[in-house]
Order: structure tokens, then C-alpha cells, then sequence
């Protein structure tokens, strides 16, 4: 009764408390003779509303319920017809044996009713296959070009092509009807018949493009079937890498003459997102979207506003000219388009309206979706880069919007643009990092909590006052669900905490410095092996370090936190520890009996080209380091058909002090098939040593052999050699990048017993960051501390560098640099061990 009464007045839904089982009783009423057609229009409702509310029905109750609607086709009821069309659709995916309704639906597809023949096709589409398709491909083919556009034409063609993903060679057949159905009167026909057609010949690029040609010398009457060749014209404008001098741009920009505002439009959008298009080439589109900020329809403005402020992000001048338009936006009744419009004036304005324009978003930011706060956020980042003294007033604003209610994406947008500012402007840390502390003590979101807490514990102890930190800290902690970490459900938690305690409890500066402000720069999957080989052998000594691989430092970011293997790293438990490069490396030659008693493996660099790519024989190094010898695997290619070779190797021109030990051959090198040989060097004692050229030689011999199969013409070769460019060992061959987060907690711990310090005039180099650059790469080493990132307008720099020396010596290096005619540099370098020191400082020279 209740329900029955709320269904009268027009309040509540009548649907909302269906149950499955009592609808799916209800529908046995379909089996009744005569057929109550109100009755089983509201039955066969409640039905089709649970299905499009996610209600999952198995295949029995499927079945069930569809051969009884099945039942209703003996009533002549128009509005019950068309829901039984629907019905088979929704239930066709389920339901068994739903072929069984074909002659049904074939009936109403080529009888006289046109309302019938419209949903007969589709709903006939749905249940049929290839090999029904081509029985009743006659009929669908008169349906495409039925004039009588109630009746069939336009979705059958939307029919066509669904059916291209099941049945795509029958529906090719279709293509003449396709192309008859493009010049009908109907918009929609004609919009439907272009996507049919270029879904036919999409394969076919030549097929696609002189389809594109005739149409855009005349262009379809219907604004959507122009919507669509615009975008075609633009895939085929991308894919050929065509720029503004293609005729399709020509097409493109004459549509923001089109009479339809749809298409003005989309040929706007389409020109301010096409790559490396020029602000004059921009300019006519953007003075379209300019028109259309003030259209009575919202719509228009929405779609608009929302273009310009994507352009804004590339090109901010062009869309200037806007500025007076958006401005009378911001008061716009559609706070959607008010926030957009701010936004696209913070990256537009200059740096005196900011002040006023938050004040003006402040006003209603609450009032729109998290979506649109991002979009503010995203802003107000792109602000704080350009105009870095703004800093405050958006940072406050920032925080405000912390404070708000809002989901894990939004807060995390947030989240990261503080972050970001804070790195780019060291003014901006303090007050940044007091906004996030303020931010974790009621955070509701794990996983932004401990990205915030990881960030103070690494930022905290280079501010002024690092000690107020730890108060934001112990107070999130404690709020957690274990009050003492060492007690806490999680294993990890456990672990982390009893790590901590006991380095903190022993009261060292070194121990505090080495493995919790810069941590193990250990590889995790070396370093399980490694623990595995000591507790199986015998413990005589304990276990050391040193004789663990080395992880590789990540290439540099901002935002890491700690490197890959460090046990202060905050890797999720229940994330998988995955073998590194190296790793694997270490792993293949561990299995070559030669390199059995090596040692762990310290580095293995990227492929150097020996051969030029197009040469009959492509050969690569890769340079495998050890404590005392190299490694130089060679991966070899044969490009000659006609050619087998055998008994491949790479014979050396050692240089002075360097002794090959160990050359192991490739069997056979067949044609196209990378294959490797080996070549093990001993290292000179002496460091000073270590870096040299040594020539190379491909030597094999040669097995002539049928370009088809690949066999050689005979079992007799001949020898002969090609040869190949040296291979050089570099100073930075034998040091591994690792990142130091607290450089100078490093540079005190080491000390300056091993310290050299020497000035050098670098007059090849003419910028800072060219300087950079290089320094880097040819000492192996890795910035820390962003050191790596010049500030614009610098005539001056530091970069520190950190790294590991083969043999396991730390390494650390500071460049003073100045610009003048070129770069001159004061190095100073510091090391655990004299003769590194020495090394690295002469490197340069």
C-alpha cells in the first residue's frame, strides 16, 4: 500500500525494493493465455531494472525468465513488443538456447510494422553468429538502405558495427550499402555509415585516405558525420607525422567556418591539440573558443573553457587575449565552469592578480566536486613554479583545502603540489612542512600518512629546527592501533622498529649516519643469497657487507625517498622483491663454471656498440665488474643469410697491466640469431692502472650455406676475422651510483684522513648544466640532493656525488663550479680508502 501511494503522488521509486526471486515469480504471469499487457509491461520493468542496477542472474533463472518472454510475442501490444526486444538483449549473454527467438525476430525485421523493425535488428544482433549472419545477411544488407529511417537504416548500421568485432569479413561485404546509407537525407544515418565505412577499411590506410579525400572536398551534410572526419583527418594527420602544410589541416581549420556550432567545435579542439602546432597556427581556433566563453548555452561555455585551459598549460600567451572573457566567467551560475575559468586565469595572469582570483575561488571551492578541486590543485601547482614569492598565499590556500572533506585522489594532489613546491623552492620547506604536519594529525588516508611521515623524517633534519618534528611524528604513531611500534599487528612495522631501536640505542653518530639517515645500499636479492651462503657454511667470521652486491641508485628524482634495497625504503609488504638487472646478470654467470669463483658480481654497464647497426656482423659488450677481474660478454649477430659461423670468439689487444685469463667461444652463429661469447680479464693491482683500451677482433670460421633453410653447403669452413672498435675501461666502469640522502651526514662520517682537492679550468664546457652533466657521467657517480638540477640564472653551482668504489670503498665528491669563459671547477674528494681518493681526483685530469 505504501509503495502503491508513493507511485501516486510521484515521490519515491516504485522499483527500489525489489527482491530477485519474488520478480522472477512474477514473471510466470508471461506464460498466461490471453496475455495481460499492462500486467507484463510492469513486470518485464522491474526486470530490465534490475538488470541495468547490476543485479547478476545465473543461467537457469536466465533461461527461465527468457523463455518465458519469448511468450509474449503473440501480443500485439507495441510499447510490451519493444520491452520484450530489450529483454532479449539484456538476457541474450546469459540465458542457453537463445537462438530459438531467431524466426521470431526475423519475422519483425522484414514485416511491414516499422516501429517493430528497428529493435527486431538489434535485438537480433545481439544472439546471432557468423554463420546465422550470413543466412540473414540479405536482410540486414536491405536494411542499411531502407529509406524509411524509423524503420531500420541507422541501427541496423549501428548494429553492423558491433557485429564487426564477432563477424568483421561478412560485414565487409557490406560496404556498398555502407556507401549508399552515406548520402541519406538523415543526419544520423549518414553519422552511423561513416563509422561503419572507416571501420571497414581502417586496415587499409590507402582505402581510409582517399575515403578522407572525397569527403572533405565534399563534406556530408550531417554535423556529426563532420565531427567524425575531423577526427579521422587528425588520426591520418598523426599517423603520417604530417604537419600544418597537409591539405587535411586546411580541411580542419575551414571547418571553423561551419554553420553547425558542433563541428566549430570539435575542429577547434582538434587544432589546439594537434603536436607542434605554432601560437599563429592556434590563434584562429582559440578566437573561436573565445566566442563561444560567451554563449548563452552553458554547454558551449563549459566546452569552451575547459579547451582554453588545457592550451594554457602549453601555450599561456595565446590564450591571454582571453583574459577579459574568463574573467566575466567567474561568476558564472555553473560553478564547473566559474573553476575552470579561475584556473585557466592562473595560468594565464600575471603575478599581481593571483591574490584576488584565490580570493574569488575561495568563495565557492567547496561547492564543487573533487574532480574540479584537482583541477584548482593542478593550478595552483603550475602557479607556485612560475611565480615562486607567491608561495605563501597558495600554500595557506592549499592547506586550507586539506583541511576539507575530500577522497584519497584529491588529498594526494594536494599532497604532492606541496611536496613539489617544497622542493623547488627551499624559501617554501618550513612552511610546507608545518602544513602536512598539521595535515597527518587527523589524516584518515594510511598510505598518504606514511608518504608525509617518510618525507619529514628525511626533510626534518636539514631545517633549522628539526627537533619540532618529532612531536608530529610520535603523535601519529601513537594514534595508530599499537601504541608501541615494536608491539604492532604488522610484521614489517615490528622489524622496522626493532631495527631502529637498536642502531638509536647505541649512541653512534657514524651508525646513525650509515644506516638510517643514508641506509644499506645493499641489492636486496643479493643480499638473501648472500645471508643464505653464510648460515650454511661455517661462521667463523662475521658476516660482512661488503661481500653483497652494490644496488644501483635509480635515476635521479626528487622524490625518492630512499634507493632500491635500502632498508629504510618503504616498499609495502606485500610488494614482490624483483631481481634487478644485475641481479639476473649475476645469476647467468654464476652458471659458467669459469666465473664460479669471481665473487659477487659489483656492476655490469649498459650495451656499447662495437659495429655500426647495419654492418654484416652487430656485436655489443657488456662490461661485467668484479673485485678483481672483468667480464666482457660479447652478444653477436650474423646478418648474412648466406653465411653460417662457428666457433665464434673475441680476441683482445689486453693493455698494459691488464692479463686475459679465460676466452670462451659461441658455438655457431646462425643468420639473424644474437648468440654470446666470453672473455675474462684480470685487473692490475695497482688502481692507477685500471683504466685503459683494449683492441678487438671478431674471430670465427665461416660455413657458406643456403639462403633458405639456413644449412651449409659444406662441412668445411674457412677462418676469418673482422674487426671491431676497442673496448674501453672507464673510471666509471668500476664505481656504482648510490644515493646518499643526507650528503653531508656522509661527508662528516667519512672524514678528511683521505681528502684530495684540486682545481681544474674545464674550458670544453660552456653552460653549468653541460658541466653537470658530464662530471657525472664520467665518474659513474650519483647526485644527491638534487645537486644534479642547476637553478636558472646561476653563474655558480655544487654538485656532490656519491658513489662505491670496486671493492666496496665509499666514495664521495664535491664540485664547486663557476662560469666564466668556460667552467672552472674545484673538486674535492673523500674516500674510505687513499688510492680511491686518488683515482677519482686524477680521473679528471
Amino acid at each position: 500500500m505504501m509503495d502503491k501511494k508513493n507511485e501516486e503522488d510521484g515521490s519515491g521509486n516504485p522499483f527500489s525494493n525489489l527482491e530477485k526471486t519474488s520478480v522472477l515469480q512474477e514473471a510466470r504471469t508471461f506464460n498466461e493465455t490471453p496475455v495481460n499487457p499492462r500486467k507484463c509491461i510492469h513486470i518485464l520493468s522491474k526486470i530490465l531494472y534490475m538488470l541495468n542496477q547490476g543485479e547478476q542472474l545465473g543461467s537457469t533463472e536466465a533461461t527461465e525468465a527468457f523463455f518465458a518472454m519469448t511468450k509474449l510475442f503473440q501480443s500485439k501490444d507495441v510499447t510490451l513488443r519493444r520491452l520484450v526486444y530489450l529483454g532479449i538483449k539484456e538476457l541474450a549473454g546469459v540465458a542457453d538456447d537463445v537462438i530459438i527467438v531467431t524466426s521470431s525476430l526475423t519475422k519483425d525485421m522484414t514485416g511491414k510494422e516499422d516501429l517493430y523493425r528497428a529493435a527486431a535488428i538489434r535485438a537480433l544482433c545481439c544472439i546471432t553468429d557468423t554463420t546465422m549472419l550470413q543466412a540473414i545477411e540479405r536482410y540486414m544488407k536491405q536494411a542499411i538502405v531502407d529509406r524509411s529511417v524509423e524503420a531500420s537504416a541507422a541501427p541496423q548500421l549501428v548494429s553492423a558495427l558491433h557485429l564487426m568485432r564477432s563477424s568483421p569479413d561478412v560485414v565487409k561485404r557490406w560496404s556498398n550499402e555502407a556507401q549508399e546509407a552515406l548520402n541519406s537525407d538523415n543526419v544520423m544515418v549518414q553519422y552511423h555509415a561513416l563509422g561503419l565505412l572507416y571501420n571497414i577499411k581502417k586496415s587499409d590506410r590507402l582505402a581510409v585516405t582517399k575515403l578522407v579525400a572525397k569527403l572533405t572536398r565534399s563534406a556530408p551534410r550531417s554535423p556529426y558525420a563532420v565531427c567524425m572526419l575531423i577526427r579521422t583527418a587528425c588520426k591520418l594527420m598523426e599517423e603520417e607525422d604530417a604537419g600544418t602544410e597537409s591539405p587535411l589541416f586546411d580541411f580542419v581549420d575551414s571547418c571553423l567556418r561551419h554553420k553547425s556550432e558542433m563541428v566549430v567545435y570539435e575542429a577547434a579542439h582538434a587544432i589546439v591539440n594537434m603536436p607542434r602546432t605554432s601560437p599563429r597556427e592556434l590563434a584562429p581556433a582559440v578566437s573561436v573558443l573565445q566566442l563561444f566563453l560567451s554563449s548563452p548555452k552553458p554547454t558551449l561555455r563549459f566546452a569552451a573553457v575547459r579547451t582554453l585551459n588545457q592550451v594554457a598549460m602549453t601555450h599561456p600567451a595565446v590564450v591571454t587575449a582571453c583574459n577579459l572573457d574568463l574573467e566575466s566567467l567567474i561568476s558564472d551560475v555553473n560553478r564547473s565552469i566559474a573553476t575552470l575559468a579561475i584556473t585557466t586565469l592562473l595560468k594565464t595572469g600575471a603575478e599581481s592578480s593571483v591574490d584576488r582570483l584565490m580570493k574569488q575561488i575561495s568563495s565557492f571551492v567547496n561547492e564543487i566536486s573533487d574532480e574540479f578541486k584537482i583541477v584548482v590543485v593542478q593550478a595552483i601547482k603550475a602557479l607556485c613554479l612560475k611565480f615562486p614569492r607567491k608561495h605563501g598565499v597558495l600554500m595557506n590556500f592549499l592547506s586550507s583545502m586539506l583541511r576539507d572533506e575530500g577522497g584519497l585522489e584529491y588529498k594526494a594532489s594536494i599532497a604532492d603540489t606541496i611536496i613539489t613546491i617544497i622542493e623547488e623552492n627551499p624559501e617554501a620547506k618550513e612552511a610546507g612542512l608545518s602544513h602536512l604536519c598539521e595535515f597527518i594529525e587527523d589524516c584518515e588516508h594510511t598510505s598518504l600518512a606514511v608518504r608525509i611521515l617518510h618525507l619529514l623524517g628525511r626533510e626534518g633534519p636539514k631545517t633549522k629546527q628539526p627537533s619540532k618534528y618529532i612531536r608530529f611524528i610520535y603523535n601519529r604513531v601513537i594514534l595508530e592501533s599499537a601504541a608501541r611500534c615494536q608491539m604492532d599487528s604488522d610484521d614489517e612495522v615490528r622489524d622496522r622498529a626493532t631495527y631502529y631501536y637498536n642502531i638509536l640505542d647505541q649512541q653512534q653518530a657514524a651508525l646513525n649516519n650509515q644506516y638510517i639517515l643514508n641506509s644499506l645500499q645493499v641489492s636486496l636479492v643479493g643480499l638473501e643469497k648472500a645471508l643464505q651462503a653464510y648460515s650454511q657454511g661455517p661462521a667463523d667470521q662475521p658476516f660482512d657487507l661488503r661481500s653483497v652486491p652494490v644496488a644501483e641508485a635509480a635515476p635521479t628524482d626528487s622524490r625518492a625517498a630512499a634507493p632500491e634495497g635500502s632498508i629504510a625504503s618503504s616498499r609495502k609488504p606485500e610488494e614482490k622483491v624483483t631481481a634487478t638487472r644485475q641481479d639476473v646478470f649475476a645469476e647467468q654467470l654464476s652458471k659458467i663454471p669459469e666465473f664460479q669463483q669471481l665473487g659477487p658480481l659489483f656492476k655490469s654497464s649498459q650495451p656499447v656498440e662495437l659495429t655500426e647497426s647495419e654492418t654484416e656482423y652487430v656485436v655489443q659488450c657488456i662490461k661485467h665488474v668484479f673485485a678483481h677481474h672483468v667480464v666482457l660478454q660479447f652478444d653477436c649477430k650474423n646478418t648474412l643469410n648466406d653465411q653460417l659461423l662457428e666457433d665464434v670468439t673475441v680476441q683482445l689487444e689486453a693493455a698494459d697491466g691488464f692479463e686475459v685469463v679465460a676466452t670462451l667461444p659461441c658455438a655457431r652463429l646462425e643468420y639473424n640469431v644474437t648468440n654470446t661469447c666470453y672473455t675474462l680479464i684480470k685487473l692490475p693491482d695497482d688502481l692507477m692502472a685500471t683504466v685503459g683500451s683494449c683492441g678487438a677482433t671478431l674471430r670465427y670460421v665461416v660455413k657458406d650455406c643456403d639462403p633458405a633453410t639456413g644449412l651449409p653447403d659444406t662441412d668445411e669452413g674457412y677462418e676469418d676475422e673482422y674487426l671491431l672498435e676497442e673496448v674501453e675501461l672507464t673510471v666509471a666502469d668500476h664505481v656504482q651510483r648510490v644515493l646518499k640522502a643526507n650528503f653531508g651526514a656522509a661527508w662528516d662520517e667519512i672524514g678528511d684522513q683521505n681528502e684530495l682537492e684540486d682545481t681544474y679550468a674545464l674550458s670544453a664546457m660552456k653552460t653549468l648544466e653541460q658541466a653537470v652533466k658530464q662530471i657525472s657521467q664520467f665518474m659513474g657517480m650519483q647526485a644527491c640532493e638534487r645537486s644534479d638540477k642547476v637553478p636558472d640564472g646561476k653563474s655558480s653551482h655544487t654538485l656532490l656525488l656519491s658513489g662505491v668504489y670496486r671493492g666496496g670503498a665509499e666514495v664521495l665528491v664535491r664540485a664547486r663550479l663557476a662560469l666564466s669563459d668556460g667552467v672552472t671547477m674545484q673538486l674535492t674528494v673523500r674516500s674510505t680508502d687513499p688510492a680511491v681518493s686518488e683515482v677519482i681526483a686524477s680521473a679528471v685530469g
